[in-house]
């Protein structure tokens, strides 16, 4: 782009003037993507499925509610390499209804967190379940910096990510930069991503080694996609890995599955319905973490954990998991950190994994 002024100052009057858009950088990519629409482009769905057909830029749940459908910008303008300010006339578009934004958040104390870990490792002991995703919330008192300078700093400082600032009617403004592919478009393939396991990344080159906790939980992810494609009549795939991935502050395993795009062509939307949400971001089984978490965990997750990226545009598909995320309101950053309790995990240390991972965005709203 043509400077880091001009992009930070057309995306602050988006946001100031209330206009649907998204925007990102693609992992090692300095081109910045932009979807700007009316607010009569914005559709939402109540269904995974119902993107089948559709294209534009999608922003979905974790799990879909009443306050937090599927939402898919349409592009009234599309730019793929966003570069000058007068690419868009941003007085063209109309302006959505603000969001009306709840109470200023709570946040859970460390006691409660640990007991809660506790109590999952207990249901995971008696043999109900495998794996759960348990998240926290961490809000920040929200200073005046611009969001669009932010939003360029993160991506600076986490090149191996997907950045991406959204502000959307109904899901309000997110920010984030997420090492995880959900469903990415690859030629004649569609490349699909096990991502589990933590670690604070090494500051100087150096092997990482591995912690059975870690391998375990990254096999259940890698497992349960092997039995979507199942459901999906696809039996022949190549892999990459178990391999070291890093971003922002911490590193992780990652897998990456490669298969043929004619398998789903046709049926994409309910291949990501029966994908989503991964063991990755819920747990195993699927129904059970599922059910824990929503009695368990003392807040909605709305968009963290759920998928965003660019739905058929030019044909392509690159959908990533909503990690290492914030909603932004008037008064805070609220920031989304979740860790995987398998059996063999600590209470202790799946607090500092959280801290750890919310180090990602903390480095740019409140640098030390």
């Amino acid at each position: 782009m043509e400077n880091n002024s001009t992009a930070q100052a057309v995306l602050d009057q988006l946001i100031e003037k209330q206009i649907a858009f998204a925007c990102w950088f693609y992992p090692q990519e300095s081109q910045m993507g932009l979807v700007v629409g009316n607010a009569s482009d914005v559709l939402f769905f109540d269904g995974f499925d119902q993107l089948n057909g559709e294209a534009g830029f999608v922003f979905a749940p974790y799990q879909i509610t009443e306050n937090s459908p599927v939402i898919l910008l349409k592009p009234k303008v599309y730019i793929d390499d966003f570069r000058y300010e007068n690419e868009l006339d941003i007085k063209s578009f109309e302006p959505f209804e603000k969001k009306v934004e709840n109470e200023i958040c709570s946040p859970q104390s460390k006691d409660d967190y640990l007991k809660l870990i506790e109590e999952t490792l207990i249901s995971i002991r008696d043999g109900a379940l495998s794996k759960v995703i348990i998240a926290r919330q961490i809000p920040v008192k929200r200073t005046g910096a611009s969001l669009g300078g932010t939003f360029l700093q993160l991506h600076d400082q986490t090149p191996n990510a997907f950045t991406f600032l959204v502000n959307l009617p109904v899901a309000g403004t997110w920010m984030g930069a997420t090492p995880e592919v959900l469903i990415k478009s690859e030629g004649k393939y569609f490349e699909t991503v096990s991502l589990a396991g933590t670690q604070v990344r090494k500051l100087v080159e150096d092997e990482y080694f591995w912690s059975t906790k870690d391998i375990e939980e990254q096999a259940f992810v890698s497992r349960y996609m092997l039995d979507v494609f199942f459901n999906f009549d696809i039996h022949q795939y190549k892999t990459s890995g178990p391999e070291t991935m890093e971003s922002g502050k911490v590193a992780h395993l990652k897998t990456s599955f490669f298969f043929p795009a004619e398998k789903i062509e046709n049926c994409l939307g309910s291949f990501i319905a029966d994908l989503h949400p991964t063991p990755a971001v819920c747990g195993l089984p699927k129904d059970l973490a599922a059910e824990f978490i929503l009695k368990n965990e003392v807040f909605e997750r709305k968009y963290y954990t759920g998928y965003l990226g660019p739905w058929r545009l030019n044909r392509q598909v690159a959908l990533f998991v909503n990690l290492r995320s914030m909603e932004i309101t008037t008064e805070e950053y609220i920031l989304y950190a979740g860790s995987g309790i398998t059996s063999h995990s600590i209470p202790e240390k799946e607090w500092d994994e959280t801290n750890q991972k919310a180090k990602t965005l903390l480095s740019v709203i409140n640098p030390e």
